[in-house]
């Protein structure tokens, strides 16, 4: 089958991770402690690279959550690759974090500095108003139309496909979501889910629930954390007792725990977020059914450039199904056991996502 967007290619994603683990390694395990890649980047240098400085701040996930820090720092390697930027990163562990850790990169004048994750908008936002000559790239939040640009990803429509392949692929007529924190990032994909779930149900006259989330209500299960991995466990037990066979966690690191428990209880696959889980978490790779992903790498990678280049975007960015910003990955293991008539209603989904024939109505979709 051919994937429906081509958001990624698994070699080169492959490549970012391991650079992304690498580096991950090298650096300090203090809170504040950013890690440069100095001499382990494998792409060119020139001074561009040596003159911009891009720095990022992770959120509390850490650089390697398999999910948006990791993808925004593969970005950000991709712009050093490209002889475009010096890159660096501070990790926070709490969200008391934020603020100083942006400071920090105030103080080593950083040309530009990506925060990752909508919970650190505040601390970004009030950076920008302080510092106004300092270019600042937020991921998952809006901008300020100055000096400030946001990246934005409506993952209801990827949500939307994940929701319909998780009810057509389910063999109990049971599929569940959960978030990390209820926070506007989180929720849309889960508002996706489960109006891809719904509308599956209105086109094949069926009734496969949708456990863990409530859109009218905008209530459902959240594990609190997006990094740890023992919660992800107790809300795939907790699903999967109730007889859910399809998981669909959004919630950074701590959905590895749901993958770990779906693979040793053999009882529920995943769909996984964010970037392509059979490529970034590939030891729970034979669980994974595709995910629904958000191209966080080439927005990152195309701010750092044009910003190094002298054109810094005052405008957002917001990705969707029509500019390969979000999508769903390959089937990879799953391909062959996935039914090819819905396969082919999935492609017919998302162009119609895309026409505006199918409307997502998620009250957390970005402008």
């Amino acid at each position: 089958m051919r994937r429906i967007i081509g958001v990624n290619r698994t070699s080169l994603v492959a490549g970012s991770l391991a650079a992304v683990l690498l580096l991950a390694a090298c650096g300090s395990k203090g809170s504040d402690t950013g890690g440069t890649t100095g001499g382990a980047s494998s792409g060119p240098t020139s001074a561009a690279a040596a003159n911009f400085k891009a720095c990022m701040v992770t959120d509390t996930g850490g650089i390697d959550d398999k999910s948006f820090n990791a993808a925004a720092w593969q970005g950000m390697q991709k712009a050093q690759s490209d002889g475009k930027a010096t890159v660096s990163y501070v990790q926070s562990k709490q969200e008391t974090d934020y603020a100083p850790n942006i400071a920090s990169l105030v103080a080593q004048n950083c040309n530009l500095i990506v925060t990752v994750g909508g919970l650190m908008a505040d601390a970004t936002v009030a950076a920008a108003k302080a510092n106004p000559s300092q270019h600042f790239v937020e991921v998952d939040s809006s901008g300020n139309g100055t000096n400030l640009q946001g990246l934005q990803f409506n993952t209801a429509q990827a949500g939307f496909l994940a929701g319909y392949l998780a009810a057509g692929y389910s063999k109990t007529g049971k599929v569940a979501t959960y978030g990390g924190l209820k926070i506007a990032p989180v929720t849309v994909y889960m508002d996706g889910f489960q109006e891809g779930v719904e509308y599956y149900n209105k086109q094949k006259s069926k009734s496969v629930q949708v456990l863990g989330w409530d859109e009218k209500k905008q209530n459902g299960a959240f594990a609190g954390d997006f990094s740890k991995q023992n919660l992800g466990v107790t809300q795939a037990t907790n699903f999967i007792n109730q007889g859910a066979d399809v998981i669909f966690p959004v919630a950074g690191g701590t959905g590895l725990g749901s993958a770990s428990y779906a693979l040793s209880s053999k009882k529920a696959t995943v769909i996984w977020v964010d970037t392509d889980g059979f490529v970034s978490a590939p030891q729970y790779g034979s669980v994974f059914i595709s995910t629904a992903e958000k191209n966080i790498a080439d927005a990152v990678t195309k701010s750092v450039e044009d910003s190094s280049g002298g054109t810094f975007a005052t405008t957002d960015y917001v990705g969707t199904l029509n500019n390969d910003g979000v999508g769903l990955a390959p089937f990879h293991d799953f391909d062959s056991k996935i039914d090819a008539g819905l396969k082919s209603e999935l492609d017919t989904v998302k162009q119609d996502i895309i026409s505006g024939k199918i409307t997502i109505t998620s009250p957390s979709q970005p402008k």
